[in-house]
């Protein structure tokens, strides 16, 4: 059974900066592609961000590009994603969710949000103006 825990959420106000974290377990992970995504209240689920499984390849969604960096820890049975995100802006105001993806060793990231088998329960993010 994989588990994805996020945590680092919170109210922050416009220009600071957040730490998310997310803690994977229960499948060999580190085999995987992770992936960020967001959810503002009345809109979709939209890409953020995601690395692969060796760290060789990222992506970014363009609202954030510049202000965001994912990196990702592969250690045994536990793998942690971070995605630290400055200059934050009200419209990054969203749930945000950890995710891991689907197929082994893929070299690509993926940004579609089907291709990720795994989800966390979110974390807020609330930047104030």
């Amino acid at each position: 059974q994989v588990q994805l825990v996020e945590s680092g959420g919170g109210l922050v106000q416009a220009g600071g900066s957040l730490r998310l974290s997310c803690a994977g377990s229960g499948r060999t992970l580190n085999r995987y592609a992770m992936g960020w995504f967001r959810q503002a209240p009345g809109k979709e689920r939209e890409f953020v961000a995601a690395i692969n499984w060796s760290g060789g390849d990222i992506a970014y969604a363009d609202s954030v590009k510049g202000r965001c960096t994912i990196a990702r820890v592969n250690a045994g049975n536990t793998n942690t994603v971070t995605l630290q995100m400055n200059s934050l802006k009200p419209e990054d105001t969203a749930v945000y969710y950890c995710a891991a993806e689907g197929i082994e060793f893929r070299s690509v990231v993926v940004t579609n949000a089907a291709a990720y088998d795994y989800w966390g329960q979110g974390t807020q993010v609330t930047v104030s103006s």
